[in-house]
């Protein structure tokens, strides 16, 4: 950079931090700590930050406690295996897939989630009773149709920020769940080319199905 600095001065141009002690990274002609550097790569290329080693996943991605994560840095609680995004969290507590299913917890037929508690048995699915309100016992009394799924007017909300949602509100499918606008506008700009790369592949591959009938 072809100039001098006092210790305390070098600092990071983002966060401040003083760099003399921890290196750092030039970017966009800026200097810059690692942590601050990986995080502007990561938000041009539309990636996420592991919030335990703070490097760029550039893969799988597990979410814990609404945090993005490397999967391999956790391993399954009751096998000990080192885990994969397809873990599963029950009571705080981050578990493989198949010693997930072994342990026979019922999944509730809305959200998806796991039912630690009480369990309503209706249309041939078990349901949370804490988050539908519709509920009496045995009985659904209103429900909506949606992404070709019967959903508790309850239950029927965001994914992400559980709000919840009708059918007159715009809404995105992610993995056979909704997500409100507010929540997809807000995802990494290379995630949703993705989502709707996938959605076109989707679209194309159905349409090759019927041409082929």
């Amino acid at each position: 950079m072809n100039n001098s600095w006092h210790p305390d001065c070098f600092c990071c141009d983002i966060c401040q931090a003083v760099l003399a002690d921890v290196g750092f990274v030039k970017n966009a002609g800026r200097h810059l700590c690692r942590p601050c550097h990986n995080r502007e790569k990561a938000r041009g290329l539309g990636k996420y930050i592991c919030q335990k080693c703070h490097a760029i996943i550039e893969e799988q991605t597990l979410i814990f406690k609404n945090d993005p994560y490397h999967p391999d840095h956790f391993n399954c609680n009751n096998c000990g295996k080192e885990l994969t995004a397809d873990a599963r969290e029950l009571k705080g507590e981050l578990f493989c897939l198949p010693c997930h299913d072994k342990m026979g917890v019922p999944i509730c037929g809305a959200c998806r989630r796991p039912i630690e508690g009480r369990v309503v048995n209706a249309m041939g699915k078990q349901w949370h009773v804490e988050v539908c309100e519709c509920f009496s016992p045995g009985w659904i009394l209103f429900f909506v149709s949606a992404l070709n799924k019967a959903w508790c007017v309850t239950c029927f909300s965001c994914s992400t920020c559980n709000t919840k949602l009708t059918l007159k509100d715009k809404f995105v499918e992610i993995d056979l769940k909704p997500m409100c606008k507010d929540c997809y506008e807000h995802l990494p700009e290379e995630l949703k080319r993705r989502l709707a790369r996938r959605e076109r592949d989707a679209k194309d591959h159905l349409n090759l199905q019927v041409t082929k009938k």
